[in-house]
């Protein structure tokens, strides 16, 4: 098994980090709680121990899913290589993408920018392979699903994707797009629906595999055994610019370790996250596009 990449308890020696770059705006609360998360898990004590961050936020960028799935002729490529060489002339070293399905392109932008962008699903990947997981429910868009990109990269590290039914990948469409992208309330019922589906089928962990589900799981407790890729992509922006990680950041699978994980996930779910059901969903219609 590979070594995990942990915090840990030495004392912090002071060293120069790498500024990280976002191509960004895919859509624009995506990138907004993008940057929250990458502040959160960083150990800092004081503003100056933050990383540099340069965004680029383009919600006018083509629908991502659209163009793979043949329905736009509208290629987003070309305007995430331009956000990403402005960020790479302004100083970013590493780059990164809030947006899940935009990694159907990461290798012709890092060909084309010239500079590391993180690849958000292999490492995803490889925090369920350093857990021990062996099969992994995939929430994503219709282009995510269709890509391939979560179950390729599974298979290669010997794990099993279990992917939603026809019925159930629509109710993850209708939440993403008519839910979040749309500013309404998450129908929380079929995100539950579909989780106890890919439950039932086998999977040991359900990956939010979709930047608008990372957003239901700010809002609204989720459960035990999900992973949200969003906040791998975080993590793993922290480490690469060589920023100290909070040690509560390890491991992201919810409930994964936790003692009491022999509960019924309902059980789980009224405790974890209590804060957050009072808190108001946004409103902003310009939620992240697939």
């Amino acid at each position: 098994m590979a070594q995990i990449r942990q915090a840990g308890n030495t004392t912090m020696i002071k060293t120069k980090t790498k500024t990280l770059g976002v191509i960004g705006g895919l859509g624009p609360m995506a990138t907004a709680y993008y940057m929250e998360l990458v502040i959160q898990m960083t150990d800092a004590s004081c503003d100056q121990e933050h990383l540099n961050m340069i965004i680029s936020s383009r919600p006018g960028t083509p629908d991502r899913t659209r163009y793979i799935l043949g329905l736009s002729d509208e290629n987003p490529a070309p305007v995430m290589i331009d956000a990403g060489r402005w960020l790479v002339a302004e100083g970013a070293e590493i780059l990164a993408i809030p947006c899940i399905t935009a990694h159907y392109f990461q290798k012709q932008l890092e060909e084309e920018i010239h500079t590391p962008v993180i690849h958000l699903i292999k490492e995803t990947v490889h925090h369920m392979r350093d857990y021990g997981v062996r099969k992994a429910g995939i929430m994503a868009t219709d282009g995510t699903i269709q890509s391939g990109l979560f179950q390729e990269e599974l298979r290669l590290h010997g794990m099993e994707a279990v992917l939603p039914s026809a019925e159930a990948q629509k109710k993850v469409m209708h939440l993403i797009y008519d839910n979040v992208k749309a500013g309404r309330p998450p129908e929380l019922e079929l995100f539950r629906e579909v989780k106890r589906e890919l439950m039932a089928a086998g999977a040991e962990v359900i990956v939010l595999g979709c930047t608008e589900l990372s957003i239901i799981k700010k809002m609204y407790p989720v459960g035990s055994g999900v992973l949200d890729a969003m906040e791998v992509l975080a993590r793993e922006a922290v480490l690469r610019c060589g920023a100290p990680l909070k040690q509560e950041y390890n491991c992201l699978i919810t409930g994964w370790k936790e003692p009491d994980s022999e509960r019924l996930p309902e059980e789980i779910e009224e405790e974890q996250n209590a804060d957050k059901r009072t808190r108001i969903f946004g409103t902003d219609s310009a939620a992240c596009a697939g």
